[in-house]
């Protein structure tokens, strides 16, 4: 019994030390440069990677994983790779879209 009670701690430490080891990394899509997304994402290479960053440039944070798919070259099958690997940080806000300026009433009639 007391050999049991000694080889549990080193049994929950390897358990401990190898579930960090398995873990993959994260991104955070909207604070992350181009060298980062192509080593952490599957299926993303150095010019994918550019393109999401001249895409978040020009249009703001991402809102979600799955806006990515308006980066040319980005499917959703590389998201559904990715899923688990991306996150979404805040960031620079998109632009809000223009919101009509109300008509001015008629003049009302004499």
């Amino acid at each position: 019994m007391n050999k049991t009670f000694r080889f549990l701690p080193a049994l929950f430490l390897t358990a401990l030390l190898a579930g960090t080891a398995f873990a993959a990394d994260k991104v955070d899509i909207n604070s992350a440069d181009a060298a980062t997304l192509d080593r952490v994402l599957n299926g993303v290479g150095p010019s994918k990677a550019e393109a999401i960053v001249a895409h978040r440039k020009q249009h703001g944070a991402f809102r979600s994983a799955d806006e990515l798919s308006e980066v040319k070259g980005i499917g959703l099958s590389i998201i559904e790779q990715n899923r688990d690997r991306i996150t979404v940080g805040g960031g620079a806000a998109r632009p809000a879209a223009a919101k009509p300026k109300p008509k001015a009433p008629a003049p009302a009639a004499r």
